[in-house]
């Protein structure tokens, strides 16, 4: 029995040695991260800010009634071109022209009535200076030398208001004959009739009140870009600046275009709830539209925000963020409390560094750079790096978690595509 029992306790203690050898055999195969790397050059990067919109005419005029009346007849198709002064909508004008007849008539009733009242006045005067002579000679009382007097200012008083009527009618007048010359509507400039909204015998309702648009006429040969760029990038896009823009009915094509506007007010969509975006207009001017652009297609331009020559850039993957204990605590560096190394990382004001890892034989320098403008697949680095220099650039799971300061790498050649972690 004795002898079967350490025959056991010596195959337990191989199987323990052996599940060590394991362990320590997978460590060490763990050891190495496998990387890609690349040189580090120099290059034109161009940084841009990306938004969505529609396209629209510079310049437009929305065409409503100013009264409301029923259209009997409309002088354009969607799509004509029209002159300035040229005929466009004939609104139904029986009862304008019947508020003016009538009002003709209130103002010649007024002006008849301003007449008679002027008599009155005249004949109450001329009695008011008689009884006044026969005063001063003492051959009428002074009672009735104020009697006439008092009935002279009342008839003053009545003529002046009669001819205040007179021109109370006639603003009346003027007003029925305005809204009557309002019935036939011109074009106010010339251009396209870009969008037509009503028809023979529907009504018009005016927009005294609310927005009623019978057309749109367009000036196509000046066309923008009204896109809407996030509150976050609004403040690197500035007036002048140029851009790129491509709009979906016309894959292929690129135009160019210049800043001519920027809102200074937000548009806020959803507010309230999780969906809510703040956003700012901004009108871009497109050179040389062509004949193709319609108003409300979909665009997206790219604004050119900065241009920088001749920069050390790198792809926008091999900047990641560490804590400096991360950096100074690596598993493969043997530090002691008051290293220098310690000091050698700055963090931001939230705690973290921006490195870059650069190549030093098998292991990795994670190296603290300043980053400059970005585009949507490079990064400036203004402090940090040189020219030539090599740098991991892949995978993303190595450079944002596994590798740290003095990693162990293995550099995967370029036709391996699996990298070991």
């Amino acid at each position: 029995m004795k002898g079967r029992k350490i025959f056991i306790l010596s195959g337990i203690a191989i199987i323990i040695i052996i599940i060590i050898i394991v362990i320590v055999t997978g460590n060490n195969d763990n050891e190495s991260i496998a990387v890609r790397t690349a040189m580090v050059n120099r290059e034109k990067i161009i940084e841009t800010v990306t938004a969505t919109g529609v396209i629209e005419p510079e310049t437009q005029v929305k065409i409503s009634a100013d009264v409301a009346a029923k259209i009997i007849r409309l002088g354009v198709e969607e799509g004509d071109w029209v002159e300035k002064g040229q005929f466009l909508v004939q609104l139904d004008q029986e009862r304008f022209v019947q508020a003016v007849e009538s009002f003709k008539a209130n103002h010649r009733a007024t002006e008849a009535n301003a007449n008679l009242v002027k008599e009155n006045m005249l004949r109450a005067e001329k009695d008011f200076k008689r009884i006044k002579e026969l005063f001063e000679q003492k051959l009428e009382s002074q009672a009735s030398m104020d009697q006439t007097y008092a009935a002279y200012q009342v008839e003053k008083a009545r003529y002046q208001s009669a001819c205040e009527q007179v021109e109370q009618a006639l603003a009346t007048l003027r007003q029925a004959e305005d809204d009557l010359s309002k019935t036939t509507i011109l074009a106010p400039m010339a251009g396209t009739v870009s969008q037509l909204n009503k028809e023979e015998g529907e009504i018009a309702l005016g927009s005294q009140f609310q927005e009623d648009v019978i057309m749109v006429i367009s000036n196509m040969a000046g066309m923008e870009a009204q896109v809407d760029v996030d509150e976050n990038d609004i403040v690197s896009v500035q007036m002048g600046d140029s851009a790129l823009i491509e709009v979906d009915a016309l894959p292929g094509r690129v135009f160019k275009g210049t800043v001519t506007e920027i809102a200074s007010s937000a548009k806020i969509t959803a507010s309230g709830t999780a969906d809510q975006k703040t956003e700012f207009e901004v009108k871009i001017f497109i050179d040389k539209p062509g004949d193709n652009l319609r108003p409300g297609m979909t665009a997206s331009a790219d604004i050119i925000t900065d241009i920088e020559n001749n920069v050390i850039v790198v792809p926008i993957q091999c900047v990641t963020l560490r804590t400096p204990k991360q950096l100074n605590n690596s598993q493969n560096t043997e530090q002691s409390e008051d290293s220098t190394a310690a000091k050698k990382f700055s963090p931001d004001k939230d705690g973290f560094v921006q490195v870059v890892f650069v190549i030093d034989h098998k292991s990795v320098e994670a190296r603290s750079v300043k980053t400059g403008i970005q585009s949507e697949t490079h990064i400036e680095i203004k402090a940090g790096l040189s020219e030539n220099e090599e740098i991991v650039t892949g995978n993303y799971r190595a450079i944002s978690q596994l590798l740290q300061n003095n990693s162990q790498i293995e550099i995967l050649s370029e036709g391996e595509e699996n990298a070991p972690l």
